[in-house]
């Protein structure tokens, strides 16, 4: 019987401890931002010209992110977030280089 108690209490336990691990990751309000922010950097300094191949994986990555999102899958959201984010600077940089490069 005591035996019984112990393994429900401990079932019990890993459940709580499982969703409380699950209710920490918080929403990526400001990857998400800043991802936004830089596609749209790359977007004023050119890079649909200049960069374009680029700036449409940084659009992907948070369009995925979105995704993941509204799926309240944070985790993978910040990450493509962050991607994206890193993504849309390299486009940035690529399509400055290249209006230096025309000068």
């Amino acid at each position: 019987m005591l035996l019984g108690r112990t393994t429900a209490f401990i079932r019990i336990a890993i459940i709580a401890a499982a969703l409380f691990a699950a209710g920490c990751e918080s929403m990526p309000v400001q990857e998400m931002s800043d991802a936004r922010q830089a596609i749209m950097a790359a977007r004023a300094a050119g890079a649909e010209e200049h960069a374009a191949e680029v700036l449409l994986e940084a659009e992907e990555s948070l369009q995925s992110a979105e995704k993941y999102l509204s799926s309240r899958n944070y985790g993978v959201a910040r990450r493509e977030a962050i991607e994206a984010k890193t993504k849309a600077i390299d486009a940035l940089r690529v399509s400055e280089a290249s209006k230096e490069s025309k000068d």
